[in-house]
């Protein structure tokens, strides 16, 4: 009985939002519903609204290293220029 008055007054001082259960979905398996923006493991149907509308967050979310781009380097040439170089080209 202590401990439910203990608990009840903890929870009127520090109103934080508690997770009863902890879920770990990977984002591989992870699917966003397009209807109700819920967040399931499911691929066919949303656990919450049973909307068929799912978008895999692998896919959007994904970070795999990407490949480093070579800078280039780039020359301002006034357009009097170009066209003189242009000329002597042709």
């Amino acid at each position: 009985m202590l401990s439910l008055i203990w608990n009840k007054r903890q929870e009127e001082q520090d109103p934080i939002m508690l997770c009863s259960d902890p879920v770990h979905i990977p984002l591989t398996s992870a699917y966003l519903c397009q209807d109700c923006n819920s967040v399931g493991n499911c691929s066919t149907q949303c656990p919450a609204c049973a909307s068929t509308v799912l978008m895999n967050l692998s896919t959007v979310l994904n970070r795999e290293v990407e490949a480093v781009v070579e800078e280039l380097e780039y020359e301002y040439i006034p357009a009097r220029r170009l066209s003189a170089l242009e000329e002597v080209a042709a």
